[in-house]
């Protein structure tokens, strides 16, 4: 049959099947800016005009079991294929793993995220098993091809990034992973080891092998911006400062605080009313069973305890809790109860823990932090003061997140070979924190969020999951269930 019989025996409903998916594919090429979209158009012509490639050949197969089978292959193959066409440019779906977003995301929220908030990514690494973001399920190993790989480009989007915006993106300090010990960036992990990455490379039993993954198969982190590309960030005594000007923490924002009772061991009862966790007020003892996180202070040194501002009932101190996540609201109805004595905030000693940028030795703590530049496209950096300081803060940038060759020595900085007194940045930069302050591993502890890594908006929460809880008693948080997560 020539082609112009095949074209002119093509029924008014193939034409029509034809014509709907013609006009999507343009319209996406016109979204995505890109011709090359285009190239799947003579198969959507043959698959419903010309039928030259027996695209359902094992339709018309005599064997039942043949017919049986093929019908689940080509049922799997359309919807892996329709999963995969939605979660790059449309939604994915995210849990919230960790308390850092704590009380704006729970623990066991199940998000909607869009990627048409801010304009979904071209897939960078474009050959990936779908729902798997690094890691195949049950029999593991990688889940996506790392070449070829795509240049970074976005679609345009609905709106960008804003200050207090929850957003989810992909971990910037997750290029480099030791595979033993996730929970933890590379880089703190070399900063902690006598011997630097070479140690940590060097001890393979103890931090398994040592993974380079592509942005786009990083982890995803969920935490709220709060400074914007060209701004300087500054943290005092727990206030956030944006050039200069105070950022009024959100109502949501959580601080750890001691609580001390007049002797009374607080139920968990109490703690539930509140909207404490467990895993907040209860910790693991030596055989590794949960305890309540408090203190007994019978025989407490009186002067040390007056000096932290503890407070004495009938000559005793009673008991401490410790490292309690609170909100401010949550502080006021704790120091309500006829039991509780005092609530104090707790306050990190300068050097008791690393912060970025973990190469340069500072007094900043996750309270008092900064100030710190943070990095805006098309601005330049110059090398003329602070130069140490500057390239602790921001080699990561120049040179893991914009791919260039990057040297100090000598007291100079060398890009691509050659001495440079400046560097003009080619990306737009975040500062992401947690509103959980005291207990998030945000840009405080690894830095700053490049724009190529941003995945999109939380809109929705579809399904939450109370993990201290039964099926049967309160498992799912009824209340939650379609609730927004943007704010």
């Amino acid at each position: 049959m020539t082609l112009k019989q095949r074209i002119s025996n093509a029924t008014r409903r193939q034409w029509i099947w034809f014509s709907v998916w013609l006009v999507l594919i343009l319209l996406f090429a016109l979204w995505a800016a890109s011709a090359w979209v285009l190239i799947i158009v003579p198969f959507f012509f043959d698959a419903y005009i010309t039928k030259y490639i027996p695209w359902t050949f094992w339709k018309k197969s005599k064997n039942k079991t043949v017919r049986k089978i093929m019908e689940w292959v080509d049922a799997i193959i359309f919807a892996l294929i329709a999963v995969y066409f939605i979660n790059t440019f449309f939604f994915q779906n995210y849990q919230i793993p960790s308390s850092s977003l704590e009380k704006s995301l729970l623990v066991g929220d199940f998000l909607a995220v869009s990627k048409l908030s801010y304009g979904p990514r071209a897939p960078m690494t474009p050959l990936s098993f779908p729902l798997a973001q690094h890691t195949m399920p049950i029999i593991g190993g990688k889940s996506y091809l790392e070449k070829p790989q795509w240049p970074y480009r976005r679609l345009k989007g609905l709106g960008e990034v804003k200050r207090n915006d929850i957003v989810v993106f992909n971990f910037p300090a997750g290029d480099t992973v030791a595979l033993n010990m996730q929970a933890i960036d590379f880089y703190t992990l070399s900063k902690y080891n006598a011997n630097g990455s070479a140690g940590i490379r060097a001890d393979k039993r103890s931090y398994g092998d040592i993974v380079w993954r592509p942005v786009d198969r990083r982890e995803n982190y969920v935490k709220r911006c709060i400074g914007m590309p060209g701004e300087t960030i500054q943290l005092k005594n727990d206030t956030v400062y944006v050039d200069g000007k105070l950022i009024p923490h959100v109502k949501t924002a959580q601080h750890n605080y001691f609580i001390q009772t007049d002797g009374t061991v607080i139920s968990p009862e109490v703690f539930e009313q509140i909207g404490i966790s467990k895993s907040d007020y209860e910790a693991a003892n030596q055989y590794g069973q949960p305890v309540p996180k408090y203190q007994d202070l019978t025989n407490v040194d009186s002067v040390s305890a007056v000096k932290m501002g503890l407070k004495t009932k009938n000559g005793s101190f009673g008991k401490l809790y410790t490292q309690i996540p609170m909100t401010d609201g949550m502080v006021e109805e704790m120091k309500a109860k006829p039991f509780v004595l005092t609530v104090i905030k707790e306050v990190e000693q300068p050097g008791t823990a690393y912060y970025y940028p973990v190469n340069y030795e500072t007094e900043w703590t996750r309270d008092t932090y900064g100030p710190l530049w943070i990095p805006k496209k098309g601005a330049t950096l110059k090398f003329d003061t602070d130069i140490p300081f500057k390239v602790a803060a921001y080699e990561r940038c120049i040179k893991n997140y914009e791919g260039n060759d990057f040297a100090y020595r000598d007291g100079k900085v060398y890009i691509n070979g050659e001495q440079a007194d400046s560097y003009t940045f080619h990306m737009n930069y975040y500062f992401m924190m947690g509103d959980n302050r005291h207990n998030s591993a945000d840009s405080r502890v690894w830095g700053f969020v490049p724009e190529d890594h941003i995945v999109g908006q939380p809109m929705f929460i579809w399904l939450s999951l109370d993990k201290d809880k039964g099926w049967f008693s309160g498992k799912i948080r009824w209340n939650r269930l379609f609730k927004s997560a943007a704010r």
